[in-house]
């Protein structure tokens, strides 16, 4: 809204500074800025807030040092996230771009689900929450939502370089040539950048064309379900992962802070023609949205390290789980998620492997076992000894190699 407001002042009145909310770089920079005081100062409210309603932590028996001690600490505390990131959000992105409106449905849909699932444990006296099939189902829904939209809307497009001849003649006539020249124009396309492939690119398509090319009209099809894929995935990968203080928030905002990199790079079509990458028109105002994201994680964390003095629940890891994924998958950048969010993939391969193999061995020898200690992969080594701070400390790390190795992939072809 203030970004309407300044352009109007601009506009009509040549008002001094007004024009600096016209650029994204300082637009972000205040989204961040804004997002971090109030997930800060307003976030002491909230947990004050759900103190006074008594939405403290069950917690169940699990054998783990210091487990007992977190009871009644707090949750919904993605209350907070929720709130730190839609305001400056509102306040200063471009609500008519087809992106934030995307990551706005994406955080109000999954804080809802998320929501309800916490209210159901802690007013309806439920410790499930929320079945687990209206999980999915709700997760499914924003990914039709999602899927559908990017696929149909007009303004989901990319911009392909000319042929290389054509390219180099135009330079040849003019060195100077502004680089939006020398693309062609704005397609509509499931192209998205996968590494260590020729140009980085791979078109969802072909996963059915090779069977016959008048398959290609249901490429729609085998998008969506990708993106339902996806989604679902990388959702439930944040909730596993939200097990100890600090885990879930700060490697989500490793995670956020990439993919804002991503976005940076891809709608800006200097820096796009210079590290040839993907070039997506209007994916750069997902910056703002990201910026204001990685400040509520950040501030979120202040009181969420340990000590907790609040816990996200899953009214918070849903939803940044959500958002994570929708980013990726509009900034073209889905098929990085096993290296970039490889937290969220250990986390969700450890509960698989677990069950999967407790089955298979109860089944066959009458008597389940276990490949960890406890899963998801952090409880297995709090049950080896390890502090959870340390558990937390060591999970950033790595989350920063990955994020960095994600980056590098830009360039391995």
């Amino acid at each position: 809204m203030l970004y309407y407001l300044f352009e109007y002042l601009e506009k009509e009145f040549q008002f001094p500074g007004a024009s600096l909310f016209g650029f994204l770089t300082p637009r972000a920079a205040f989204a961040m800025i804004l997002s971090l005081l109030i997930s800060t100062i307003y976030g002491k409210r909230i947990i004050r807030f759900l103190q006074r309603q008594q939405v403290g932590e069950t917690i169940r028996d699990l054998g783990l040092d210091g487990q007992q001690e977190k009871a009644g600490t707090p949750t919904m505390g993605g209350l907070i996230i929720i709130m730190a990131t839609l305001i400056p959000v509102l306040l200063l992105a471009k609500l008519e771009n087809i992106y934030i409106i995307l990551l706005i449905v994406t955080t109000v849909w999954m804080g809802v689900i998320g929501f309800i699932d916490d209210y159901i444990k802690k007013f309806k006296q439920d410790k499930d929450g929320l079945k687990g099939r209206f999980k999915i189902l709700g997760q499914i829904g924003l990914g039709v939502i999602v899927g559908t939209t990017l696929f149909f809307h007009p303004e989901v497009t990319i911009k392909e370089k000319l042929p290389l001849e054509q390219r180099q003649a135009l330079l040849a006539e003019n060195p100077k040539i502004e680089p939006a020249k020398l693309f062609e124009s704005e397609i509509k396309s499931t192209k998205t950048t996968i590494p260590f492939v020729k140009e980085n690119e791979f078109e969802y398509s072909k996963l059915i064309t090779w069977i016959s090319s008048d398959l290609e009209k249901y490429a729609w099809i085998v998008f969506l379900l990708a993106v339902i894929i996806i989604i679902t995935g990388v959702s439930n990968g944040a909730n596993l992962t939200d097990g100890i203080d600090g885990l879930a928030a700060g490697t989500s905002a490793i995670i956020a802070l990439t993919l804002g990199i991503f976005a940076w790079l891809s709608g800006n079509i200097i820096f796009s023609d210079f590290l040839n990458i993907m070039y997506i028109p209007r994916v750069e105002e997902i910056t703002i949205y990201i910026a204001a994201f990685v400040g509520a994680l950040i501030g979120f964390l202040w009181y969420n390290t340990y000590p907790a003095q609040v816990f996200m629940g899953d009214t918070g890891s849903l939803t940044i789980g959500g958002i994570i994924a929708v980013i990726a998958i509009a900034v073209r950048k889905e098929w990085l998620i096993p290296v970039l969010c490889g937290i969220f993939v250990a986390e969700n391969l450890s509960v698989i492997m677990q069950v999967g193999w407790f089955k298979y061995t109860k089944k066959k020898y009458g008597e389940g076992r276990r490949i960890f200690k406890m899963s998801p992969l952090h409880h297995h080594y709090q049950k080896i000894g390890y502090h959870e701070s340390k558990i937390v400390t060591r999970f950033w790390i790595i989350g920063i190699l990955l994020a960095i190795l994600s980056i590098v992939t830009l360039k391995i072809r």
